[in-house]
This record gives C-alpha cells, sequence and structure tokens, in this order.
C-alpha cells in the first residue's frame, strides 16, 4: 500500500479535483465515491483508517464528506493537502450553484426552468430515501443500533428534540455500551486489538501545542475578522452582514450535516429574513443535489436569493454573488478549523475502544435523523399544503391529502424504481427527471 510519501501533491491534486467535479450523491455517495478511488483503487489510505476519520467526521458540525476529504488530504500531504483537498470538493459545486441561480433569477419565471425544478425535485425525493438506505446500511451493523436510530428518528420527527442533545445522549449510550455491550458499539476488527493498525502516525499528525495554537488563530481570523468586518462597515442590519452571522452559527449547529438542520434553515430563511419565498428551499435543495459538492451547498443559493433581493447600492447580480460568496465562506472556514484542530489528536485516539463506541451510536442516530428529513422532505414534495398538528407535546406535519401532486408522486416513484431496483447512474435519473418535469410543465399537466 502507498504511504503518505509515496503519492505525489500533483497526483493528489487531479484525484481531489475529480472528486470534485463527480461527487454527486450528497453524503452517502460522496463517501462511496472517495472510498472506492482511494481505498479500493489508489490504495492511499486503509479501510481502517478511512472509517477512523469518518466517524470523526460524522461527530463533527457540517458536511461529512467535505470534512473527511480534508482530514484525509492532511494525512497524505499536510496543511496544503487538507487546504486543496476540502477546497476542491466545494469549489465547482459553488461555481456552478452560483451561475444556476443566476440562472434561477434572470429565467426563474419561464416554463422551461419551472419545468426542470419540478422534475429534479421529483428525482431529489429518490436520492434522498437512497441515502438514507446507503448510510443505515453501512452504520447499523446491530439489531440494537436500528433501534437507536429509531429512537433518534422519533425524538426529532414528533418532538423536535435538538440535534446536538440526540448526539450527546448517542455519545453517553456508546460510552455505556463499552462495558454492558461491547458487541454492539465495538466493531468486531477492533474489539479485541484496540491500538492496533498497520499505519504509523505520520509526524506531521503528532500532536502539539504550538500547532493547536497556530490553528486556532489563523482559523478564527479567517472566520471571525470578515465578520467583524462586515458589522463595522456595513452595520448589523445589512444583508451581508446577517448572512454572515446566521451561516456562522449554521457551521456551528449542524450536526449530521445538510440533512439534520435543512427545515430550520428553511423557517429561519423564508419565515424570519425573507431572503425566500415559500417552495424555493424545496427547489434549492433539488438544485444542490444536481450539482457536485455538499448537500449544505444550497446555503449558496439561500445567500444568493437573499442578497440579490436586497442589493442596497449594489447591482442585483453582483449582490447576489457576493451574498453567495460570503455565506458560502463562512459555512466552510470552520469545516477546516475542525479537522486542522483535532485531527492530529484523533489520530493519536486510533483503536481507543471509547472513542469507537460513542462514534458507533451517534452514527446510528445521525441515520435516524436522514430519515427525519426524507420524510420531511416527501412530504412537502408530494403535497401542495402541508400543516402542522400539535398537541400533547407532538409537533407533526398534517399535509392536505386532496391537496396531493400525482405527478411528483408517479415521477418520485419511477425514479425510485431507477435508483433503487435498477440501479440507473445518478446523473442519468435526473437527466431525465429533469427532462419529463419539462415536458409535463410545457404541457400543462404540472
Amino acid at each position: 500500500m502507498p504511504t503518505a510519501t509515496s503519492v505525489s501533491f500533483r497526483e493528489a491534486f487531479l484525484v481531489w479535483l475529480k472528486i470534485g467535479f463527480i461527487n454527486f450523491g450528497g453524503p452517502a455517495g460522496q463517501i462511496a465515491l472517495m472510498h472506492r478511488l482511494l481505498v479500493d483503487e489508489k490504495q492511499w489510505i486503509s479501510e481502517t483508517r478511512f472509517l477512523h476519520a469518518l466517524n470523526y467526521c460524522m461527530l463533527l458540525p457540517g458536511p461529512e464528506a467535505q470534512q473527511l476529504a480534508t482530514y484525509i488530504g492532511w494525512l497524505l500531504h499536510k496543511t496544503w493537502g487538507g487546504i486543496v483537498a476540502g477546497v476542491l470538493f466545494v469549489l465547482p459545486g459553488f461555481v456552478l450553484m452560483t451561475l444556476i441561480a443566476i440562472a434561477y433569477v434572470v429565467y426563474g419565471d419561464l416554463s422551461w426552468m419551472q419545468g426542470l425544478l419540478f422534475g429534479m425535485q421529483a428525482a431529489t425525493l429518490a436520492i434522498v430515501i437512497e441515502a438514507v438506505i446507503r448510510v443505515g446500511k453501512k452504520a447499523l451493523k446491530h439489531r440494537a443500533l436500528y433501534w437507536l436510530a429509531g429512537a433518534a428518528f422519533v425524538a426529532i420527527f414528533a418532538f423536535g428534540v435538538p440535534f446536538p442533545l440526540i448526539i450527546l445522549a448517542a455519545a453517553a449510550i456508546g460510552l455505556a455500551g463499552v462495558r454492558w455491550a461491547p458487541a454492539v458499539f465495538l466493531p468486531k476488527a477492533k474489539a479485541g486489538s484496540a491500538g492496533e493498525d498497520e499505519e504509523p502516525i505520520p509526524e506531521h499528525a503528532v500532536p502539539s501545542t504550538s500547532w493547536t495554537l497556530r490553528v486556532l488563530f489563523s482559523g478564527a481570523a479567517l472566520w471571525g475578522l470578515p465578520i467583524l468586518l462586515l458589522i463595522i462597515t456595513l452595520g448589523a442590519q445589512h444583508v451581508f452582514t446577517q448572512e454572515a452571522v446566521f451561516f456562522s452559527k449554521m457551521a456551528v449547529v449542524t450536526f449530521g450535516g445538510a440533512y439534520a438542520v435543512l427545515a430550520y434553515i428553511a423557517q429561519q430563511a423564508v419565515d424570519r429574513y425573507g431572503w425566500l419565498m415559500p417552495g424555493e428551499m424545496v427547489q434549492g435543495l433539488a438544485l444542490a443535489e444536481t450539482t457536485p459538492g455538499p448537500l449544505i451547498m444550497v446555503l449558496t443559493y439561500v445567500g444568493f436569493l437573499g442578497a440579490y433581493r436586497d442589493p442596497g447600492a449594489l447591482p442585483p447580480l453582483l449582490s447576489g454573488v457576493l451574498g453567495a460568496a460570503v455565506s458560502t465562506w463562512v459555512t466552510f472556514v470552520p469545516c477546516f478549523l475542525w479537522i486542522f484542530l483535532g485531527a492530529p489528536y484523533i489520530e493519536r485516539l486510533r483503536g481507543n475502544r471509547w472513542l469507537s463506541a460513542a462514534l458507533t451510536a451517534i452514527t446510528a442516530a445521525v441515520v435516524g435523523v436522514i430519515l427525519n428529513l426524507s420524510i420531511w422532505f416527501a412530504i412537502h414534495v408530494l403535497f401542495k399544503q402541508v400543516g402542522v398538528w400539535n398537541q400533547y407535546g407532538l409537533k407533526l406535519p398534517l399535509p392536505a391529502l386532496d391537496s396531493i401532486d400525482l405527478p411528483a408522486l408517479l415521477l418520485g416513484a419511477a425514479a425510485m424504481l431507477a435508483l433503487l431496483r435498477f440501479h440507473v447512474n445518478l446523473l442519468l435519473t435526473l437527466g431525465v427527471c429533469a427532462a419529463t418535469g419539462l415536458a409535463l410543465k410545457l404541457s400543462g399537466i404540472a
């Protein structure tokens, strides 16, 4: 197996660039892509080390797949390796999402654009459901973990329990499981061999106080200074400042990735700030699924629309592009900070039974949260009117049955059949659904 020193920076750069352009399909697809390229084909990293890094990234706020790329890039080529891997993972998606947002505000009232979005929404429904199945198969290796995922789903879907509390409870269960149920929470490969690993820790991955302080101050400056400058120069109520502050908060609390906080982001962006109109958030998610990069790239779309509709003295399109850039910057800079701060210590803990058990439980809880989003998304795609039933401490979405969108239902079912039964290529499925949506819109059916 190649070592970090035997992989040239140029070779790694080209692979990260390739991944940046083809990492469709949300976190499950992106993680599977990196596993195939980096573990199976290139053999740059072992299975054990890949899963150890993945579990840590799933524990962090933000998009776990992008952070996993940053982690592996850092292991291979130190700080610049992590920066290149992380930036290239999101850069193509940012450019494409911004261009699509521009096209949406310029041509969004035309039938062809509405039809394409309609078709992509239905395909996205199948993609999200497929993500639940993929992640579930990888994470839920024991019946007890299915129960834990189910409990997490009920907590967030029916009772609105905050995701951080679910994570803390899952971690506590995992820690208790080290003593009471090791067969459930400790992977078999590690159960009897804690601390064993075929790969030594690279010299640059050994934690040190000086490294930690440098990363902490550099990350804080890159993250905090732009926000401070916006507040000083434009004021707290300017749309750029509001977006920078809001998306910075999301960068801290988005445990479980975009799936976990989409509903909250939609509510705040639509009802509190008025950046989007009702229904546009769902369209934004569909757009995010059609472009490479993490699903959280939907915030680029939200940031663009918010600034476009409140441009101040700037031309609307320029304001929108700047809003998209500000939103993306404050969303992803913290991702690099979490990796560069924590990865050396996580490398040192590789094989630790307690950490492994906690991360196993957290991963199971995240599956329940992803299931929550899939149902939320399905309801809002398939029904034109959705209310809320709030009784006995429960808060459940209540769709109006007579508002069901039959074309969306049929197209979504066809997309699920294509992806789950016949394993049709993701891009082909999206393209066919978009073309079908266009045809339905132009014919007046949708």
